[in-house]
C-alpha cells in the first residue's frame, strides 16, 4: 500500500485529503468519480458522525442531479475505513457511524436511547491508560473508548 498522510495526528486540508483519495483509488484500480469525492467532501464538511444512510441522504438532497446508489456510498465508506481515512464506530445491529479520520484523537460518549454522538478529550484518562498499559507490560499502539448511557435531554424527556 502507499504513503498517505498519517490522518491520525492532524486535521489535513481538503486539497491534500482528495490528492491522497485520488492515489488511494489508483492503488486499488478504481476510477475517481465525482460521486465519490462528494462522499469525501460530504464527510470532511460533517461535524456529526454518519450512517452510509444518512451521508447517502445528504447527497441526495445537495446533489440531486448525481446518481449515487447506496452501494456507491457503502464501497467508499469501506475503503476509506481500510485506508484510515475514515474511522467508524460500531452500534450492532443497527450498523456503524462513520467520521473522517483526520481529526485528533478523541473518545466518544453515546446514548443509546438516541444515538446522540459526545466527542471529548480527558488528558487525565489518556495518561491513566497510559500508566495501565506500561505497569502490565502491554505496548498500546492505539485505542478508542465508547462510554455508553443515557444523554441529559433523553433524561429530561423521561422525567416529563
Amino acid at each position: 500500500m502507499g504513503s498517505y498522510t498519517d490522518f491520525t495526528e492532524r486535521t489535513v486540508e481538503y486539497n491534500k485529503l482528495l490528492s491522497d483519495f485520488k492515489q488511494l483509488l489508483k492503488e486499488n484500480g478504481l476510477k475517481f468519480t465525482i460521486q465519490r469525492e462528494v462522499i469525501l467532501e460530504m464527510l470532511y464538511n460533517s461535524d456529526e458522525h454518519l450512517t452510509p444512510e444518512a451521508l447517502h441522504h445528504l447527497i441526495q438532497e445537495k446533489h440531486p442531479d448525481l446518481n449515487t446508489g447506496i452501494a456507491t456510498v457503502y464501497r467508499t465508506l469501506s475503503l476509506l475505513e481500510d485506508s484510515e481515512m475514515v474511522t467508524s464506530l460500531s452500534f450492532g445491529a443497527q450498523g456503524k457511524k462513520y467520521e473522517l479520520g483526520a481529526k485528533d484523537h478523541h473518545d466518544h460518549l453515546i446514548c443509546t436511547q438516541c444515538g446522540t454522538i459526545t466527542e471529548f478529550v480527558d488528558d487525565e484518562i489518556e495518561e491513566r491508560q497510559k500508566k495501565i498499559a506500561e505497569a502490565l507490560g502491554f505496548k498500546m499502539q492505539e485505542h478508542s473508548m465508547q462510554i455508553y448511557g443515557i444523554c441529559k435531554a433523553c433524561q429530561d424527556k423521561s422525567k416529563n
